[in-house]
């Protein structure tokens, strides 16, 4: 019997009968080297109460159960287990269940990951729980809202590093058997069981500690520790980690007015991670990706700076005091992420930190909430399936959004002070939007109610634009200007016009030709038309920006001559993040069909050479290449492409030796080769050195990179790509490897890679998304056999593999890679027909598994409809200078 999926309603009766108090765990790790052993001995020795002696309830556990204890009697394992549940009969007032059994080593990074390192063949292992895998390592209540205490012994070789959430208490050596140790850790404060963990291999280590005496008089003394794989130590930077970690803890500890509450603050960086990273209190984990073994642009050290930051806030967001149920993931993960573009805004050298959530964080957010699974920001979670499902851009970076956007509406020292009395009245217990609300409205003496529902608890994305009325003589003096809100909820139908505090900025070029600021007026938007306060005689600025300085959640739209001189003067706009919101509308213009693709592309290769911004110029470079290869005609594409090649492979030459643009250029000149041969004998120079490129480091990132492209042209044998594994033996050239094999353009290799995804189960989670990267790196026609085969795996797929595994491949192999026929209308290109069949005749499919496909229809419709949209020239000229 399957019944892994807990219900929302289950959890609720469960949380009503019992209160937790106490886990001690043990796990036998000492066998995780040897390959042909597939899981490890644990056991858990659980206290709890019932509000109901004589009442029942259950336990989770995803493994083999080899004995069952309730209150000193055995239970029969046949009688007690079912499915992935522990029945328990006959509660006492108060209990101790222990169950002894056998859990698996997991490949998908779900539960207990291992790994075997391919440079020096180590075994690595670390734990990945949220929302519900702590039962795939011991067996427990697994709900957030039954909070415990944790106490971990772990059995392990005698030369690894071990850690968990709490501080090593002890290590001794086992009798008999020297070369295995057993570690003792300190119980914990109470937390959910999906943010527990354990460390454990020949990882190498790091320490330091933090040391602070806060405004109050309290003295803080956090020990410190930092992780990754042995092979990976000369490339982790522990300098600069330990001081953004000391930074960020000096920060948060002032901020909150609430100590550090956890002990000791370990951060490991691990291999095949499924997240970018994950708050276990005291030791977080993180993506190895961020130790840089190549060359890293400044915005990818930012971009690691504020995962560390995000991760810091959840011990206070998130561990410290807890949603309820997964309806309320937003009250964690949508404050961690505005907190941590906070933290390296406040606590770093970085100073174009919200330039890059405005540009990056907020565009994954719009795009999230144009879909038709967009979800409240306070979610409907009826189960486990739809909490995984929804770490998504709406409970992160919408969420942050609307808390920025709050701000604006209270004022940052109301909405810290209400964050405060959150922490002091909640810690260790679980909350809920009212909880929140309470102590926001109390410290702001706003009422927030009527604000939660309309931004909270609805659905899309108010669209903002500017109704301009010219002054009737026509001599350039501005007339009356109004906002236009459009907002309309995708789930409901309904008109949701939502409060907006935002600003308006007026800017004209200066004596020297640059585009700045002139004026600003901040407003409160409300209802459908909002009329702007302006002088009686104003002239016509050279652009208005709806939304200047990014306050409010919304998507903007240019004026036709705002929009005119932001495409030919776009590189003139001194000001950041008055630039970034320029490229971001018209993005969101492209995307929505309103202007055609080709026109985003002519941009970015006009003005991203000048855009000093890296995170900025990585950003539109990525945009610029998803608009030529899906949502430019393919009757256009081919010189749309050529075009913006031809201007990377320049600017590549004409960039500053060694800077993060040149990096940057050389990057996409890769990425566009994959689907365009006219660069491959430059791209070969690069690789073999005979070509090169002043100041650019061909280091192993790269020259996979390049193989990509290589091998997606047919240009790179097998022979090849293994010479270059055997130059690269580390985890992500394993992953590089894969992807360039799979990318070759050959039928017999095509059916090798499908098969290896989808009826194979040898991949590691990063090997098989790398194989299906390469898979769809493929002109159209090699795909084409696959459409139909896709749609008849995908309930034994969703059946048979773990969710985490099961999601990308049913993500990653649908056939996004489509044209449009000329005169055709998107809804009716054959994907989309299949698509719409496959969804009807599987009303009954899982929630999660339909959402997926619900997603990625409406991806290729968007992209198919912007491939339809009419070229148009821009309406208005640029105004005088």
């Amino acid at each position: 019997m399957s019944n892994e999926n807990l219900q929302r309603d289950e959890a609720a009766e469960r949380s009503a009968l019992i209160s937790t108090t106490s886990y001690d765990v043990s796990l036998d790790v000492r066998r995780a080297g040897d390959p042909d052993v597939a899981g490890y001995p644990s056991r858990s020795v659980i206290t709890f109460s019932a509000a109901q002696p004589g009442s029942s309830t259950f336990l989770d556990f995803i493994g083999e159960v080899h004995s069952v204890s309730l209150n000193g009697r055995e239970l029969r394992v046949e009688d007690a287990v079912y499915g992935a549940r522990i029945r328990l009969d006959n509660l006492h007032a108060r209990n101790e269940v222990t169950v002894s059994g056998t859990a698996l080593y997991s490949r998908s990074g779900e539960g207990m990951h291992r790994f075997v390192d391919p440079a020096d063949g180590q075994c690595y292992l670390y734990t990945q729980y949220e929302p519900a895998d702590a039962r795939r390592v011991f067996a427990n209540f697994e709900q957030p809202d039954l909070k415990a205490t944790y106490t971990f012994h772990v059995t392990a070789p005698a030369g690894w590093h071990v850690a968990s959430n709490g501080a090593e208490a002890g290590r001794t050596l086992v009798a008999g058997d020297p070369s295995t140790a057993c570690w003792d850790f300190a119980t914990t404060e109470p937390m959910s069981t999906y943010i527990t963990t354990v460390l454990a291999g020949p990882y190498f280590k790091a320490e330091d500690r933090w040391q602070a005496t806060l405004d109050d008089g309290t003295s803080l003394d956090v020990p410190l520790a930092l992780y990754c794989r042995a092979s990976m130590a000369d490339s982790f930077d522990t300098d600069e980690l330990f001081r953004l970690t000391k930074n960020g803890l000096d920060f948060f500890n002032r901020l909150f007015d609430y100590p550090y509450p956890w002990g000791k603050y370990d951060q490991a960086f691990v291999p095949e991670y499924n997240l970018g990273a994950m708050e276990n209190p005291g030791l977080v984990t993180f993506t190895e990706s961020y130790v840089f073994t190549s060359r890293a642009t400044n915005a990818q050290y930012q971009a690691r700076a504020n995962t560390l930051m995000h991760e810091m806030a959840h011990m206070w967001f998130g561990d410290l005091v807890t949603m309820q149920w997964w309806d309320d993931l937003w009250l964690k993960e949508s404050f961690a992420d505005y907190m941590g573009t906070l933290g390296v805004d406040r606590a770093t050298d970085w100073d174009t930190a919200w330039v890059n959530f405005a540009n990056k964080r907020k565009a994954w957010a719009y795009i999230q909430d144009q879909l038709p699974t967009t979800h409240p920001i306070v979610a409907d979670i009826p189960d486990l399936e739809a909490a995984k499902q929804n770490f998504d851009g709406i409970t992160y970076a919408k969420g942050a959004s609307v808390l920025k956007q709050l701000v604006a509406y209270v004022g940052f020292e109301a909405f810290i002070a209400g964050s405060r009395e959150y922490f002091r009245k909640h810690a260790y217990g679980n909350t809920s939007l009212a909880d929140l609300l309470a102590a926001l409205s109390a410290s702001s003496g706003r009422d927030l109610a009527g604000w939660a529902q309309q931004w909270l608890q609805t659905s899309g994305i108010s669209r903002l634009s500017l109704d301009i009325t010219a002054d009737s003589t026509d001599d350039g003096v501005l007339g009356s200007v109004a906002i236009v809100q459009e907002a309309t909820d995708p789930v409901t139908g309904r008109e949701e016009l939502r409060p907006h505090r935002l600003r308006v900025g007026s800017y004209d070029f200066d004596a020297d030709g640059a585009l700045v600021r002139t004026g600003s007026i901040e407003t409160d938007v409300a209802g459908a038309r909002t009329g702007l306060p302006q002088p009686s005689v104003m002239p016509r600025p050279a652009l208005l920006l709806v939304n200047d300085d990014d306050l409010t959640y919304a998507k903007v739209r240019l004026d036709p001559a705002s929009e005119a001189t932001a495409l030919a003067a776009l590189d003139r706009i001194v000001d950041p993040m008055a630039r970034a919101l320029c490229w971001t509308a018209l993005w969101n213009s492209a995307r929505d069909g309103e202007s055609p693709a080709a026109r985003y592309v002519e941009a970015v290769a006009a003005f991203g050479p000048a855009e000093p911004g890296i995170g900025v110029l990585l950003n539109i470079l990525d945009n610029a290449s998803t608009a030529v290869e899906r949502y430019t005609p393919a009757a256009g594409r081919e010189a749309v492409r050529a075009s913006f090649l031809a201007a990377a492979a320049a600017e590549l030459d004409r960039a500053q030796p060694g800077s993060d643009q040149q990096l940057a250029w050389a990057r996409t000149l890769a990425t566009v080769s994959r689907n365009d041969d006219a660069m491959l004998p430059r791209l070969k120079g690069l690789l073999d050195g005979t070509s090169p490129v002043t100041g650019l480091a061909v280091d192993a990132e790269l020259r996979w990179h390049l193989w990509h492209a290589l091998a997606a042209n047919g240009q790179a044998t097998a022979a090849e790509l293994d010479a270059e594994l055997a130059r690269d033996t580390t985890a992500s050239g394993r992953a590089g490897h894969a992807t360039a094999l799979a990318a070759r353009p050959d039928p017999a290799v095509k059916a090798e890679a499908w098969n290896k995804a989808v009826q194979g189960t040898e991949l590691s989670n990063e090997l098989l998304t790398a194989t299906i990267t390469g898979f769809m790196t493929s002109p159209a026609k090699l795909l084409e056999p696959y459409v139909e085969p896709y749609f008849e795996c995908l309930r034994a797929v969703w059946d048979g593999r773990s969710i985490e595994i099961a999601s990308r491949i049913v993500r990653g192999l649908y056939p996004l890679a489509q044209d449009l026929a000329d005169g055709a209308e998107p809804t009716e290109h054959p994907v989309i027909r299949r698509t719409d069949q496959w969804l009807a005749d599987n009303a009954e499919a899982p929630r999660a598994l339909r959402r997926i496909i619900v997603e990625q229809r409406s991806h290729l419709l968007r992209a198919l409809t912007a491939q339809a949209a009419v070229v148009k020239a821009p309406s208005s000229s640029v105004p005088a200078q």
